[in-house]
């Protein structure tokens, strides 16, 4: 039976526990297993670094959820980002996106530039800059759309279609669309998610996951980091993400449509710049957009017309908007993300970014109205 995503979501990962007939699933805490008596694991668990039935569920349920085969979970998105490019090798070429989570940027450039990875940094939404930039070193196209902070919108099968030429895997992270864009049908090799974020849902649990289409080498190098390595999520962060994914199509739902209304009220306020957000008609990747998600999200920047210092007003006058970093929580986050990157940014110093929760929006709408003011 195909399920349409929203009853996949509630049933992923989830079986009713065949001891007690628990319909909510237990957490396993236990850091080893019992052996069998000639010395085999053939419950399947050995101990927790290796494997744990939280994570096993999560890792199912998640890869399930976005039609891949496979998937391995770490203790954050930063952590499943380091074990994709700690599977390449030194001399390997990376092809990564100029706006981009300063996180990933950052794991890039401080780190695995030194230990002989190559990488550029472009705008993976010029697609003539992708094809001048493609060599045949190159091993990984890293996609992030829409991207941190100016929801740059990349074009995934036309990334995928070119980086395939030169026999590079191509990685979408999918942290800010899940469930609205499904990179898999669009030809991507890998998933990324920060878990944190939407999947969790609650800003109480970090996490990460890497999900694989098809099971392959490559992806058996990322599973052997994550036991080599051991930055695995814990049991019980496992339990609350995976409970957080249960509801998500709903919520994805209701952010996208309050971030919608957010926008337009936005993009005619008098004191607003600029607004960054691709359902809105004017904004450069909308047709993209509209061709490759289903709704267009729950996060948007924009710039304020007097810069900083106005900027950094408004971010303190807001009664509902909480000043915050991370995001998808149900709660609405705002932040000046040029003095959160700090030295290097390439954040507009003008920009706020905005996590739209699940409040009214007319609320949220008053509040943005009256800080503006």
């Amino acid at each position: 039976m195909k399920m349409k995503i929203e009853t996949l979501a509630v049933h992923a990962g989830h079986t009713i526990d065949p001891t007690t007939g628990a319909v909510a699933t237990p957490i396993h805490l236990s850091t080893t297993f019992e052996r069998d008596v000639e010395g085999n694991y053939s419950r399947g668990f050995m101990y927790t670094r290796n494997n744990n039935p939280n994570r096993e569920a999560l890792e199912r349920g998640v890869s399930m959820l976005e039609g891949g085969e496979t998937a391995a979970a770490f203790g954050s998105g930063t952590a499943a980002a380091m074990a994709l490019f700690q599977a390449l090798a030194p001399g390997d070429h990376v092809l990564a996106h100029v706006d981009a989570y300063y996180g990933t940027t950052r794991l890039l450039r401080e780190i695995f530039l030194r230990w002989g990875l190559e990488a550029d940094f472009i705008d993976m939404g010029n697609l003539d800059a992708v094809k001048k930039a493609l060599r045949p070193q190159t091993k990984l196209a890293w996609s992030e759309t829409p991207s941190n902070p100016l929801l740059k919108i990349v074009d995934i099968a036309a990334i995928v279609e070119v980086a395939h030429g030169v026999g590079a895997l191509c990685v979408c992270d999918n942290t800010w669309a899940p469930v609205l864009q499904r990179p898999f049908e669009l030809g991507a090799d890998l998933i990324l998610h920060s878990t944190t974020k939407y999947f969790g849902g609650h800003c109480d649990v970090a996490g990460g996951i890497v999900v694989a289409k098809k099971d392959s080498e490559f992806f058996q190098r990322i599973r052997a980091i994550q036991y080599s390595g051991g930055a695995v999520p814990s049991p019980f962060d496992c339990w609350l993400v995976l409970r957080g994914m249960r509801t998500l199509p709903w919520r994805m739902r209701a952010h996208s449509e309050n971030a919608m209304k957010v926008a337009n009220f936005l993009a005619q306020h008098q004191k607003v710049n600029d607004v960054h957000y691709p359902g809105l008609s004017s904004n450069p990747g909308h047709e993209i957009a509209a061709h490759q998600m289903s709704m267009f999200g729950g996060m948007l920047s924009f710039e304020v017309r007097d810069g900083r210092d106005a900027a950094m007003s408004v971010a303190a006058k807001t009664k509902i908007f909480t000043r915050a970093t991370s995001l998808g929580g149900v709660e609405s986050l705002i932040e000046h993300r040029a003095s959160i990157e700090g030295a290097g940014t390439t954040s507009p110093e003008g920009l706020l970014r905005l996590s739209i929760g699940l409040e009214n929006a007319d609320d949220l709408i008053e509040d943005l109205d009256q800080a503006l003011r």
